[in-house]
């Protein structure tokens, strides 16, 4: 069976030093070589052809992220492990937008490191715990940001279900106590943040949102 060829990307000697050490005791690993910054890195990816590039972020002369970036778009073929000592989410997301394969963070364990090369040869993407997470709250916090829904408040929540359902703007005003004149404020307003001009896209929104049945 064919070894893994790997590109080890650190600017520290005595890193790549250790990973070579820990990557020769397996026998489906092979390093094809090495290099200590992000310009170097190209320059091996295209001279060596490695199926792996195992890279550091910080680095002279070229960062990981650019090179990451440049590899991912010229040589889609060769995946690239993020193996960094940042493990914050700033730096997870924007690994992972430059194209990386994985993540693992140079405290994690050596068999976590050669399960990851493994995982992203294959075709699959390996994140650490920490980078599933910051994925996680990434695409809840999009989610959060990106729905008019939440930025209306309880009245308009309110208002938006009676129009829904029928009522008047007169009724509405007599139900909740309040002006006809602040109704209509809160009706314009509430349409205005969900970008709605008429009775029947709001029905049909407040249908998606659950907040009408059909049969209402």
């Amino acid at each position: 069976m064919a070894k893994i060829r790997i590109l080890v990307v650190d600017d520290h000697a005595i890193m790549r030093e250790g990973i070579h050490a820990l990557l020769g005791m397996h026998s489906d690993l092979e390093i094809a070589g090495e290099a200590s910054d992000g310009r170097e890195a190209l320059e091996k990816v295209q001279e060596l052809s490695p199926d792996v590039v195992v890279m550091d972020i910080s680095m002279p002369n070229m960062d990981g992220l650019e090179a990451t970036r440049r590899i991912a778009k010229k040589y889609p073929r060769v995946k690239v492990l993020v193996l960094t000592q940042h493990d914050n989410k700033e730096y997870i997301l924007s690994t992972i937008k430059a194209g990386a394969a994985g993540y693992v963070p140079k405290r994690a364990l050596g068999s976590e490191l050669v399960s990851a090369i493994r995982a992203v040869h294959r075709g699959d993407s390996f994140l650490y715990p920490s980078a599933a997470t910051a994925l996680i709250e990434e695409y809840r916090d999009q989610a959060k940001a990106t729905d008019p829904y939440d930025q209306l408040t309880s009245r308009e929540r309110e208002i938006l279900k009676l129009v829904a359902e029928g009522k008047t703007s007169r009724q509405i005003a007599d139900m909740l106590y309040i002006s006809l004149k602040t109704v209509l404020g809160h009706r314009a307003k509430l349409m205005e943040k969900l970008d709605l001009h008429n009775r029947t896209e709001l029905i049909k929104y407040a249908m998606q949102k659950g907040l009408l049945n059909i049969g209402s």
